[in-house]
């Protein structure tokens, strides 16, 4: 046994490789793109050798998950990661691989991000793995994760079903010593066995959807075993449970509470799902009140007024007002929560930090590209510019007010595409290489065939730059083919180069795609700043 520091993603990663890991897939999406990155380094480190295993980016969490399933039906261990919103795109494998009958162990980590840091929503996935009536772990500190991953995997191969790790940004993206234990060998190729269990036609999905309920026997009793969720029984009226990253919070007051209340709580601490119901029933038969801390929804709080019997104890947490409904945990509102004073401290009074929005890196080509842009719609009163997730998006805000939509990946295109059916004109989707390849693809499909009226403008930077400057998926000469591909007309798939010296150049020929009445994609390629400094540094 040895001793590391590490990010929670790191330990969820060592956890991986130390468990056997032969194949890992991701698409990259912040709080959750160190777990590949680390692999990715490891796995560099290790090439050539009997610990040899594969650690990929993909073009989306989709096909980052079908991959990892692959891995699985051949016998290896095999995982996916990915943000919480990211599960959403990875939805239709992810519920049918319930179903399945894993060959290798399979997990899936999913980094959910309350207080919305780097996201669209607070999303919890505790919600997906119990609508898929799969396993959830949600470890509480670096060590845990580390220790969940192993345990993920056997858990995986011993009921045959996708287990997901749970974390949140605030575990992710925090350091802390993790002891390491001996490395697991990987496991031989060995095909699934030949019983149809990976075929899902409505037949043998109803007999494995009956197996998977069955199953559910099995999770409850490890759920409510001696190795799973400790519950501590004490004396007092007060009932605490905690859940995740809410556990140290709660130990951080936990002195001052116990000297507040004259003893300690009774305490159940959740850290794996499905619930465990007995525990719950057994704490809730010996309190007056109970206290519900959670990162992310209310999902524990809600699901305990199906357990508990009518004549329960009061339920408090965020439904009930004791902590915020949105937001991250933090170890002051767990105290509020417990009904402490506030902690003494340093007053500032009447000072109001200035506010910094995020912005454009300095000499970034997107800039170049939506100057160009803005200058042409200034003759278009009734124009509609969709984009997309990227750092583009920053282009809504002034100087640059480019831009006036972005709700998910890949919806820049559709959008435009509907508002243009709708009779806006023009409309133009603003949108990145790499999120061009995640799921821009089918909506300009959809464009050819009903050849819609409108621009597609793909920021092509050669990377995933929000992230972290991640390499696409597919090198940048591969663009234009590809949208000639699907039945762009070649004469209306223009190239440019996004700087200030080409300004008058790209004016007029966005002009010319704007005023053609059919779907039109212009590519504007530079590389982003952050990645060539990245690669000065490799």
């Amino acid at each position: 046994m040895s001793t590391e520091t590490l990010l929670g993603n790191e330990a969820i990663a060592l956890g991986a490789v130390h468990a056997g890991l032969s194949g890992a897939f991701a698409y990259p999406g912040t709080p959750s793109t160190e777990i590949m990155e680390f692999l990715q380094e490891t796995a560099a480190r290790e090439a050539g050798t009997a610990n040899a295993f594969v650690a990929q980016w993909c073009a989306n969490e989709k096909t980052a998950y079908e991959s990892a399933l692959g891995a699985s039906y051949a016998g290896r261990r095999a995982m996916a990661s990915m943000k919480h919103v990211g599960l959403n795109v990875a939805a239709d494998p992810f519920v049918n691989s319930a179903l399945i009958r894993i060959n290798g162990g399979f997990v899936v980590v999913v980094a959910d991000d309350p207080g919305m840091h780097s996201s669209q929503d607070e999303q919890d996935s505790r919600w997906l793995a119990d609508f898929a009536r799969i396993i959830c772990l949600e470890p509480s500190d670096q060590q845990e994760a580390y220790d969940m991953m192993r345990k993920a995997f056997d858990l995986s191969e011993k009921h045959e079903v996708p287990v997901m790790i749970r974390i949140t940004t605030r575990l992710a993206h925090a350091r802390a010593i993790v002891k390491t234990g001996p490395r697991t060998p990987q496991n031989p190729v060995r095909k699934a066995d030949a019983d149809m269990s990976w075929i899902l036609m409505p037949a043998i999905a109803r007999k494995r959807w009956r197996e998977l309920i069955e199953k559910q026997k099995a999770f409850a009793a490890i759920s409510d075993g001696p190795d799973a969720n400790p519950l501590a029984m004490k004396s007092g009226k007060l009932g605490v449970i905690t859940t995740g990253v809410a556990l140290p919070y709660y130990r951080e007051n936990l002195a001052d509470l116990v000297a507040s209340l004259g003893a300690e709580p009774s305490h159940l601490h959740i850290g794996m799902y499905p619930m465990p119901k007995e525990k719950l029933r057994k704490l809730a038969a010996g309190v007056e009140r109970l206290l519900v801390i959670e990162d992310g929804y209310p999902f524990v709080e809600r699901e305990l007024r199906g357990i508990l019997p009518f004549a329960s104890p009061r339920i408090l947490g965020k439904e009930s007002g004791e902590l915020p409904i949105d937001g991250e945990l933090s170890p002051d509102n767990v105290r509020a929560a417990l009904g402490l004073p506030e902690r003494e401290g340093f007053a500032v009074k009447n000072l109001v930090p200035p506010s910094r929005p995020p912005s454009l890196c300095t000499g970034c080509p997107h800039t170049d590209s939506l100057v160009a842009l803005k200058e042409v719609l200034r003759d278009y009163p009734l124009h509609s510019v969709n984009s997309d997730i990227g750092c583009y998006t920053l282009g809504a805000l002034p100087p640059y007010s480019a831009v006036e939509t972005c709700v998910d990946m890949g919806a820049s295109i559709g959008m435009a595409r509907g508002a243009s059916e709708a009779g806006l004109r023009p409309t133009v989707a603003v949108i990145g290489d790499s999120t061009f390849y995640h799921s821009g693809i089918t909506n300009l499909i959809d464009a050819v065939s009903h050849r819609t009226n409108m621009t597609v403008l793909i920021l092509d930077n050669g990377t995933t730059g929000m992230t972290g400057a991640q390499p696409t998926i597919l090198p940048s000469s591969g663009l234009g083919n590809l949208v000639r591909g699907v039945g762009i007309e070649p004469e209306h798939v223009v190239t440019l180069r996004a700087h200030k010296n080409e300004h008058a150049k790209n004016v007029e020929a966005i002009r010319r795609e704007l005023a053609y009445e059919g779907p039109s994609v212009v590519i504007m390629v530079r590389e982003c700043l952050e990645a060539v400094k990245k690669a000065r540094k490799a």
